[in-house]
């Protein structure tokens, strides 16, 4: 029998850690808090699970990771995952780069886990929350790996003799011996169904990590409660600019969804790591939005003279009409604090260059994140300097963290999921030698 493996937590990251280490001929035990594997994996992608993108490097991740993921996606990248869940049965298309699963529900990857899982032999514990790891005791080599070595383990099936210390992971109900723990036991965000809840920093930090200050990250923000938003809602295509003061901090370009409460969509997501902590603090953040992000200033001047041809009877409601979303409309009217029904013959060419302006212009104050709940990971986390190339943790080489937990964050498009997967691979692969 081979290393006995100890997995805390069953999503996509444990999952794949669990696959790689069993195949590799290890006694693996996962330990999940919900009642079933892969909850949060299983609404990915809008149900759809984004799995991976062929558009993978380092620059998709935030900067604090940027330089490690180099080498861990070098070692583990986009078409080891391609190849992985080809081995699963799970047949992938790429979308403009975005690769899904053709049966188009993430339903069936789980499944597709679930069944090597028991082909494997596995075993699945559910319902217990892993509360701690302790040393139980130890074996007299402690060497880590270096990252030829991972490669050779992966790309070769290299054997490397690599003796460490002994654990027992403590759960609320019961406690088991390992030779091998791997972390991964997700972040703060999800919904409340997934019991996301960060269990894993404090584990973390009791065994000597840090952890960097987290926020919700590819998530929304509400507005101000003074903003004017359309009732109904809309979606539009525009450019977004995230400011505070006159600096920009992200700019990003796609569709945009408003609400009656505040802002969301892709753009909006992929800029939220880098706009949540200063709202934290207190700072005031406001969204500049471009409406005409096509429109160079040369054709958005020609478009305004075309415009203004039309100042004649009709309201201004129906002056607008055809210029852009009828919802947007409303919410520049009222911004404006003009009426509706204003005939554009009474309407200065001055005002009606100004309401121009306000489609390329439209700020909107943002007041707070909706929070970890509807967030779709979570920046911050257990530092990279505690964690070495293998996924191992410095101080304690038979321990592994990886995933959410750790402080790696990309922006949408399944880049998330291809750090659980390259992650869960190393830790797997290695936690098993």
């Amino acid at each position: 029998m081979g290393k006995k493996i100890i997995v805390a937590g069953g999503g996509a990251a444990g999952m794949c850690a669990a696959i790689y280490a069993a195949r590799n001929g290890a006694d693996v035990t996962i330990i999940e808090k919900n009642t079933q594997l892969g909850k949060k994996l299983s609404m990915t992608g809008n149900g759809r699970c984004n799995l991976s993108n062929l558009n993978m490097n380092e620059k998709m991740y935030n900067l604090s990771a940027e330089k490690r993921m180099k080498q861990w996606l070098s070692v583990y990248g986009v078409l080891d995952v391609i190849n992985f869940f080809k081995s699963l049965g799970i047949v992938i298309k790429s979308e403009d780069g975005y690769l899904y699963p053709v049966s188009g529900q993430a339903g069936t990857v789980v499944t597709a886990f679930e069944n090597e899982i028991r082909r494997l032999g596995v075993k699945v514990i559910y319902g217990e929350q892993v509360k701690s790891v302790k040393i139980s005791g130890s074996e007299p080599e402690d060497k880590a790996l270096d990252a030829r070595q991972i490669e050779a383990v992966l790309t070769r099936g290299a054997k490397i003799d690599n003796k460490l210390e002994k654990y027992t992971v403590v759960t609320n109900l019961n406690s088991y011996e390992a030779d091998r723990v791997i972390l991964a036991t997700g972040s703060l965000s999800g919904a409340k169904s997934t019991m996301s809840t960060g269990d894993g920093y404090y584990i973390c930090k009791q065994l000597g990590m840090n952890i960097k200050d987290t926020y919700p990250a590819l998530v929304g923000f509400k507005c101000d409660q003074n903003e004017q938003m359309p009732e109904n809602g809309v979606r539009c295509t525009a450019e977004i600019s995230f400011m505070l003061g006159t600096e920009a901090l992200a700019v990003e370009y796609g569709e945009l969804q408003f609400t009656r409460d505040g802002i969301s969509g892709i753009p909006v997501m992929q800029a939220s790591s880098k706009i949540v902590k200063f709202l934290s603090e207190g700072k005031p953040i406001y969204a500049s939005i471009n409406f005409f992000p096509d429109y160079d200033d040369e054709d958005f001047l020609s478009l305004e003279k075309e415009m203004l041809r039309l100042r004649d009877d009709r309201s201004l409601k129906e002056f607008l009409n055809g210029f852009y979303n009828s919802n947007i409309n409303d919410m520049i009217i009222s911004r404006m604090k003009m009426g509706a029904s204003m005939k554009m013959k009474n309407i200065s060419e001055s005002m009606v260059l100004s309401i121009f302006n306000a489609y390329r212009n439209y700020r909107i104050k943002l007041s707070e994140s909706y929070g970890y709940q509807q967030a779709q990971v979570t920046s911050g986390g257990v530092s990279l300097g505690d964690i070495k190339d293998d996924m191992a943790v410095n101080d304690h080489h038979g321990i592994f963290v990886i995933g959410e937990l750790l402080d790696v964050d990309g922006r949408c498009g399944g880049y998330n999921l291809q750090w659980a997967f390259t992650s869960g691979s190393i830790a797997g692969t290695v936690a098993s030698l």
